[in-house]
């Protein structure tokens, strides 16, 4: 996994704000969030943690994964764990893990709900998946 070097001694690392937005999100939604992490992790080694849009409604901002572009982003909900997909209508998804944002022209998400469980193969796919997108735009940028 890559690390953002830029990071000063005082401030935290987004892996450190990513740890701490796990903690106070409330039991079983934190259990959900630190698996989620761990799945998308496992599925691409070089993937980037980051935490965006943080606002005065969510100060402690969004946990965000990339690899030559934004993968995810998590958010928990008062009822689920939401993964979303921004590149999410181009991503094959034959396990129909996508369940939510379906009418969107682009994104498509995930919610996670207490019950839910997790099909990890199929949600590494999903991962890996949109990194190979990524990495072809990237390289045809280039």
């Amino acid at each position: 996994m890559r690390v953002d070097k830029n990071t000063s001694p005082t401030e935290k690392s987004p892996s450190q704000e990513i740890n701490d937005i796990i903690k106070k999100s409330n039991a079983w939604r934190g259990e959900k969030l630190a698996q989620l992490r761990a799945l998308i992790k496992q599925a691409d080694l070089e993937v980037i943690e980051e935490v965006k849009w943080k606002k005065p409604s969510k100060p402690e901002g969004v946990p965000v994964w990339s690899h030559d572009g934004i993968l995810c982003i998590a958010d928990t909900l008062k009822n689920a764990v939401r993964l979303t997909f921004p590149k999410g209508t181009q991503i094959k998804d034959p396990q129909k893990l996508f369940n939510t944002r379906l009418d969107s022209k682009t994104v498509r998400a995930i919610d996670f709900y207490e019950d839910t469980v997790i099909v990890e193969s199929a949600l590494k796919g999903l991962i890996l998946e949109t990194v190979r997108i990524n990495t072809l735009k990237a390289q045809t940028k280039s």
